[in-house]
């Protein structure tokens, strides 16, 4: 019994333990296995949209798009109004206690265990519109 009460004492002054904490700060509060396609923070600064990201949505209308809020806003404008024309819901990150170079997740709620989720700059250069 004492572990129990040591174990509600410990989650009332630190918070619930979060899983996978470091994954969750690479791939902007998602885990990995949810991820359907993580663009970096180079590729989101392009001056043109990765249009294979719309058809995305489309498979997967349950989605949620995830923007680092380290990028210039004038830079996620184009991939928040995408997302508003496939009717997915979008979150800003601003973490400022961690950086990653990644600027934009699309993630599932659940598992999508996809083994490639990141974009060459060759292929992604193919498909900018």
């Amino acid at each position: 019994m004492g572990k129990n009460i040591d174990d509600y004492i410990d989650k009332g002054l630190k918070g619930t333990p979060e899983i996978k904490p470091g994954e969750r700060k690479e791939y902007l509060s998602q885990l990995r296995e949810r991820v359907i396609l993580a663009l970096t923070n180079g590729q989101v600064m392009q001056a043109k949209v990765y249009m294979p990201l719309g058809d995305l949505m489309k498979k997967y209308p349950a989605s949620r798009l995830y923007l680092d809020g380290d990028i210039n806003y004038a830079h996620l404008s184009k991939y928040t109004k995408m997302a508003n024309q496939h009717n997915v819901p979008f979150t800003i990150v601003d973490d400022k206690s961690s950086s990653t170079n990644i600027g934009l997740v699309l993630a599932n709620p659940h598992a999508v265990d996809k083994d490639e989720i990141f974009v060459e700059n060759g292929e992604f250069k193919k498909h900018l519109r």
